[in-house]
């Protein structure tokens, strides 16, 4: 089987994580897989290493002239944004390939047009069921549920206690989130959460890795909150889960959230988590942390300070989490099912699906 990812953000985030473990399973598996990309970004440069085909354009437009001069080489065009989708579906004419969509948002799709869109898919793959539930609502059948990919790697250790070190962190307990300072990662309710608990017990440090449009905002709530000594903005950190080696508590204070794949590091790497049960999270976390409602920073603060009180809740949820990122969560698996999707499109295209 031939595959075409197509991913073409500018952006290091969740999305473009998977689209390099999606690249890495179908390869594993004995997969033919090249991949379509902005020239001179993160994922072009990550999925180096992959030694796979790797397409460059400039822009929306080389994109588009791409697909629809080289889409018919491919088996299966799997797109992994809604302007990748778009991409896919006016150029389907010339390429007449099955065209694949993985959605992991939660926010919900407006308009006509985005219907059509979705319906010119040949099938559209959501990452929880609530993000399944609200496309059905919104006119769509026939929606696959796969959800994402989590891997444990070989961390720096030497880094993270390092970092310790420059910090001067070593006796404080470490909390901390990986989330882009953006609107529907609500930070500000992460600031409120934090402050309350600064109320609560002075013997830690909140580290927020992550940049984006609300920095000021957050900074500006800081200092109105006088959290200097508890709160400290890191920006943006390339291989960030070395540091999941010293963390003693994940958070995350989303309004809205497809899947929350940092929750799956958290998992893989052995850290409880605190989360609000924002869109997918409250599938993704479920049992294996403690859940809070959206906006609600007391709950935040009250069931971070229970986790770092209560030794016996920590393993609880540490080994509910690990167990739930090797099993469901695997490459292995998410690869499988993608796999076992695509040969059903080809057949029913006509073509021959691989062994």
């Amino acid at each position: 089987m031939k595959i075409l990812e197509v991913n073409t953000e500018k952006t290091w985030r969740g999305g473009e994580r998977q689209t390099y473990y999606n690249i890495k399973g179908f390869k594993e598996a004995g997969q033919q897989v090249e991949l379509l990309s902005l020239k001179g970004y993160p994922l072009e440069q990550k999925s180096r290493e992959l030694n796979i085909p790797i397409h460059c354009v400039n822009n929306d437009f080389e994109a588009i002239k791409w697909i629809a001069k080289y889409g018919s080489n491919y088996d299966i065009i799997h797109v992994q944004t809604a302007k990748a989708l778009t991409y896919a579906v006016v150029t389907k004419p010339f390429h007449q390939k099955p065209v694949v969509y993985t959605r992991r948002v939660d926010f919900v799709p407006k308009g006509k047009l985005t219907l059509i869109k979705y319906k010119l898919a040949d099938r559209v793959v959501v990452i929880t069921t609530p993000i399944k539930e609200i496309l059905e609502n919104f006119g769509l059948s026939d929606v696959e549920l796969i959800t994402e990919i989590v891997e444990r790697k070989e961390l720096n250790r030497e880094r993270a206690h390092t970092f310790l070190k420059e910090h001067n962190l070593e006796n404080k307990k470490i909390i901390a989130t990986t989330s882009a300072l953006v609107p529907h990662k609500d930070p500000i309710t992460m600031v409120k959460a934090v402050n309350e608990l600064s109320k609560i017990r002075d013997d830690f440090v909140f580290l927020h890795f992550g940049d984006g449009e609300l920095r000021k905002e957050v900074e500006n709530a800081i200092k109105e909150m006088k959290l200097e000594d508890f709160y400290y903005l890191m920006g943006f950190y390339d291989n960030v889960e070395d540091f999941f080696l010293i963390f003693d508590l994940f958070v995350m204070s989303s309004k809205e959230e497809g899947l929350g794949s940092s929750v799956l590091d958290a998992f893989i790497y052995k850290v409880p988590v605190v989360s609000t049960d924002a869109g997918g999270l409250k599938e993704s976390v479920g049992d294996r942390g403690l859940l809070c409602p959206v906006g609600d920073y007391k709950c935040l603060a009250e069931s971070m300070n229970r986790v770092l009180s209560d030794e016996n809740l920590r393993n609880e949820l540490v080994k509910k989490g690990f167990e739930r990122a090797i099993t469901y969560h695997s490459l292995e698996k998410v690869t499988e099912e993608y796999l076992k999707l695509f040969n059903e499109l080809i057949l029913k295209k006509g073509g021959s699906p691989s062994q």
